[in-house]
């Protein structure tokens, strides 16, 4: 008959607890959230490509090869090349590294300054707010592209003017998905309580007020981040974006679309489906984080 400390040996104190493992949670995150999961991975495959660009093309992305002008699909080349001889399956993984850059850098810029001008819109409120959503609304008046092209024609292709164009079509949504986030959290007890402790704005917002807007705001980066990608390659696609030899997927595009469609249709094909897939994995990854961090579909 077995002792009472041998029982205990055989007692499993995580199925006690419910305790789970990392890759417990992870399958059962999967299978809740099989959307979002799809997104993950696609986003996570596109982020492996554009990390270990350098070591996973046996290819220069940049360098032109005349004699291997527009060579179909083969085992030298599994995309085939583009009408300098170049790569495209090379071009697309470092393409891969440009479009992650610019659109993280610009969905990021747009959304946290979105979030700011959002909280401290709905936390002071008055004329502050009604100045800051009018010029949010002056923003909404102009067609996104025709914002990005406005501002590239004026300072020029440089990658900062690039970004700075795609960033600042971001900000009106974010402000204003915020900033009905933050209305509701104005009148909640605790933060009249702080008030009335006679704590800082700086504080309040800080401590109170932004974390609580954080689940919104993590929502609108993640989906920025294809929008950016889907505008920084039509930027592109039309001379205003990235120059070349740099290797962007919409430059790519402007280079085979018209001309090679019919002769040489996978110069322009690849980098069309490299731009859907990656505006596609993010959308789907930006719907499952939205549904995970939902307390109402969390308590489904």
């Amino acid at each position: 008959m077995a002792t009472t400390d041998e029982k205990l040996e055989d007692v499993n104190i995580d199925e006690m607890f419910g305790r789970k493992s990392f890759f417990e949670k992870a399958l059962n995150m999967c299978r809740r959230q099989p959307v979002g999961a799809a997104g993950f991975f696609i986003v996570a495959g596109l982020a492996f490509l554009a990390v270990f660009a350098g070591f996973i093309s046996p290819y220069d992305p940049e360098a032109a090869k005349f004699e291997d002008m527009l060579l179909g699909p083969s085992a030298s080349y599994w995309f085939g090349t583009d009408q300098f001889g170049r790569d495209i399956l090379t071009r697309l993984i470092y393409g891969s590294r440009t479009a992650l850059t610019i659109g993280f850098i610009a969905a990021f810029c747009g959304a946290t300054t979105g979030l700011i001008l959002g909280v401290a819109s709905a936390y002071f409120g008055g004329k502050i707010d009604l100045v800051l959503q009018r010029f949010i609304d002056v923003f909404i008046a102009f067609p996104v592209i025709i914002m990005a092209l406005a501002i590239v024609a004026v300072f020029g292709t440089d990658l900062g003017y690039v970004v700075l164009a795609i960033a600042l079509p971001f900000i009106p949504d974010a402000s204003r998905i915020v900033r009905s986030n933050a209305l509701a959290l104005r009148e909640i007890p605790y933060v009249d309580a702080a008030r009335a402790l006679g704590f800082s704005h700086s504080r309040i917002i800080l401590r109170h007020m932004l974390p609580n807007v954080m689940a919104p705001y993590l929502i609108i980066l993640t989906a920025n981040i294809g929008q950016a990608i889907l505008l920084e390659a039509s930027l592109s696609y039309l001379g205003l974006g990235v120059q070349e030899p740099t290797p962007a997927w919409g430059l790519m595009l402007q280079g085979g679309a018209e001309e090679y469609a019919e002769s040489a249709p996978w110069v322009p094909i690849f980098p069309g489906l490299a731009i859907t897939l990656a505006v596609f994995g993010f959308n789907l990854f930006g719907d499952g984080l939205r549904d995970m961090l939902d307390p109402r579909l969390r308590r489904e």
